[in-house]
């Protein structure tokens, strides 16, 4: 807590030269209290259960957030705002380092979500995972991909939908522990817990970012009215999909660094039932 409340204060007041370099400290508080949070409710956590391995997550969360990065060249929908020119290399590093947070500030406050266990999804059926409609779902996050680029002023909420339709079905298939693999199971608290503790963790973003320089703001096409600080009040409905997005890039990743010979790579525990390798957890 000290140190989002030392970052939050440097950023706001514009103390420069640091005010430029608090974003990544500024999250990492807010992982480390949230993270803190969650082994009081639960007795394990992310770091209680990985401790220096789940950096991992923050390696993790780079290439991830690059993928939207890209996107966003299709649709133009946020622009960052600099309080100098850094020059190409160094912006790329200061830049990776910011997105770093991304990946465990998402997986962080989703199991904060699941520790209340939230059921309101529990009656929805299975969803079907053979390999015939696991290709039906790749080949539809791809044709979200297409439909973005030719119609990026209509088409551009697909981005948040594209990644995990195109990446999940890969986990799935392999056997990593999926969004698909819950849903299969009739487990859709993945979903909530993931959109739900996405949402808070995108108030937070949106909210230290409103006075912060460096910033972001948004040019959403059809949206752009009644503002929550820099976003518009529709755009939030787009961290509800990007937590599974983040899940999605974080099993497969999981599966293949584990195989390389990763050792214990972190757990994430965002579902009501644990994973297909998790343990069993108290939850309060």
């Amino acid at each position: 807590m000290l140190l989002v409340g030392v970052c939050w204060t440097v950023s706001w007041t514009h103390a420069r030269p640091y005010s430029d370099y608090t974003f990544f400290p500024l999250w990492l508080g807010y992982i480390l209290t949230v993270d803190s949070i969650v082994e009081w409710r639960t007795g394990t956590s992310p770091i209680a259960r990985s401790g220096w391995r789940v950096a991992w997550l923050f390696v993790l969360s780079v290439p991830l957030w690059w993928v939207f990065e890209l996107l966003n060249r299709l649709v133009g929908n946020w622009v960052y705002h600099l309080p100098r020119d850094y020059g190409r290399m160094t912006r790329f590093l200061l830049s990776s380092v910011a997105f770093s947070t991304v990946m465990p500030a998402v997986l962080t406050t989703a199991e904060l979500v699941r520790s209340f266990r939230l059921d309101w999804l529990r009656a929805l059926p299975g969803m079907p995972m053979s390999r015939g409609w696991l290709a039906g779902y790749h080949l539809a996050g791809w044709l979200m991909v297409l439909a973005t680029a030719l119609w990026p002023g209509y088409a551009f909420p697909l981005v948040w939908l594209a990644l995990v339709f195109i990446i999940d079905p890969i986990g799935t298939a392999l056997g990593a522990d999926s969004v698909g693999r819950h849903l299969a199971r009739r487990d859709w608290s993945i979903v909530l817990n993931l959109g739900l503790g996405t949402l808070l963790c995108g108030f937070f973003w949106e909210m230290w970012n409103i006075r912060a320089m460096p910033k972001w703001t948004y040019d959403i096409p059809h949206v752009g009215w009644l503002h929550i600080f820099e976003m518009p009040i529709l755009g939030y409905g787009g961290y509800l999909p990007f937590g599974l997005e983040v899940y999605a890039f974080y099993a497969l990743g999981r599966w293949v660094l584990t195989r390389a010979g990763v050792d214990r790579f972190p757990l994430a525990q965002v579902a009501a039932t644990p994973g297909f390798d998790q343990p069993e957890t108290r939850l309060l």
